[in-house]
């Protein structure tokens, strides 16, 4: 946070909070997945689509209510969406069938979706230019101690008490995010112009743009191949107990944490440059998985370093989607913010539902290497991107 001001700090932690009860509700499932199945007498990998509906549903509704909103003030939309979230837990607490449970974790996804896209344009207009990866990465920071104590407090509550009381303390959580946001983020002037669906249209006619939105999605879908089915990989290959897992979650999520800092400092002057290490990196580590993994010592580490590079890439893939629209799309900046987070969706239902594919006809640690060659191609695209780059005097 060094060189940023104080009011600047508030904004953003403020934005971290909502980002911290969104965070929860997106991953709490991946520890709740047996609990749920047997609760509602589904198998677990249609349980699992529980995630990646959630992901397909900020996918498809994040540009499409972006844009249908992009003239109303930007404080109000914050507030809304997250009214909406809250909303949407509460029902998801209330449901008594899968299809029930889907439907309100759809309404929350979009919620989630919008305020995402909203908040990392306003969390980068907060600063300036060379920290703007930086102030991205704080605000996401609230997504990565989600990971460390949301997901897993999330779990044990799921599991001591009931999946249910699981929603319903997020929709509290949702709550102090909402306080938080009234008071803290300042009104912010209404843009001179605003994005429409032709600006979408751009946006996606742009193979710039499109390259970039290419390689967040295989990026998160080679995690999410596995990390959907973590829990239960951890107890059926690693041999933990189900009241183990809360505490391995942890471990995920603090090295999560560490990752998400990291790569906000290193995207901060050419986040694509920086990316073609991490997603090298996080293919090795991907297929370390499968050797450590099944050894219950071992699980530790391989718990820690998947953690590690999971989200190394957040901070890098977003700050580079809005410096490539402020050059080719200037007004449509709001929209590809959207744009990438439904790619970042698009990446998690993608893999989840492959990783799903795998667990059912094939073997859980398969889940490993599918992942690491979806980070191959997501590898591709950074270079190809980085080489455009210089090859257009971009950046």
């Amino acid at each position: 946070m060094n060189n940023l001001s104080s009011k600047a700090i508030i904004g953003l932690l403020s934005l971290a909070i909502s980002a911290f009860a969104i965070g929860t509700t997106e991953f709490v499932i991946v520890g709740l997945l047996q609990t749920v199945a047997v609760d509602l007498d589904i198998t677990v990998t249609k349980a699992g689509s529980l995630i990646s509906g959630y992901a397909a549903a900020i996918a498809i509704g994040t540009p499409i209510v972006t844009t249908m909103t992009g003239k109303l003030p930007k404080k109000g939309l914050l507030l809304t969406f997250m009214s909406i979230f809250i909303i949407g837990n509460i029902l998801s607490g209330l449901s008594t069938t899968y299809e029930l449970l889907m439907i309100s974790r759809i309404i929350t996804a979009v919620a989630h979706g919008v305020f995402f896209a909203i908040a990392a344009t306003v969390a980068a207009e907060l600063v300036p230019k060379d920290k703007q990866a930086s102030a991205i990465s704080i605000m996401f920071t609230g997504l990565t101690v989600a990971t460390i104590i949301g997901v897993p407090f999330g779990t044990f509550i799921g599991q001591a008490v009931g999946w249910r009381a699981t929603f319903y303390s997020v929709a509290a959580l949702g709550l102090i995010g909402l306080l938080a946001n009234i008071w803290a983020v300042d009104r912010i002037k209404r843009p001179a112009e605003s994005p429409t669906l032709g600006d979408v249209g751009r946006l996606i006619a742009n193979p710039r743009i499109v390259l970039a939105l290419l390689m967040t999605a295989f990026g998160f879908g080679g995690t999410f191949a596995l990390f959907t089915y973590l829990s239960p990989i951890l107890e059926n290959v690693s041999g933990f107990s189900e009241s183990a897992i809360s505490w391995m979650l942890l471990l995920y999520g603090v090295a999560v944490a560490i990752g998400n800092i990291v790569g906000g400092k290193i995207s901060n002057n050419h986040p694509v440059k920086a990316l073609r290490y991490v997603f090298f990196i996080q293919i090795f580590v991907l297929l370390l998985q499968m050797v450590l993994l099944p050894s219950q010592a071992l699980s530790y580490l391989s718990v820690f370093i998947l953690g590690l590079f999971a989200f190394m890439l957040t901070p890098g893939v977003q700050s580079y989607i809005l410096m490539l629209a402020e050059k080719l799309v200037p007004k449509a900046k709001e929209v590809a913010s959207a744009m990438n987070i439904a790619a970042f969706n698009i990446g998690i239902a993608g893999g989840s539902a492959i990783g799903g594919f795998v667990v059912d006809y094939m073997d859980y640690m398969d889940t490993a290497w599918i992942g690491a060659i979806m980070v191959v191609v997501a590898l591709l695209l950074a270079v190809i991107n980085y080489r455009l780059d210089k090859k257009q005097n971009l950046f």
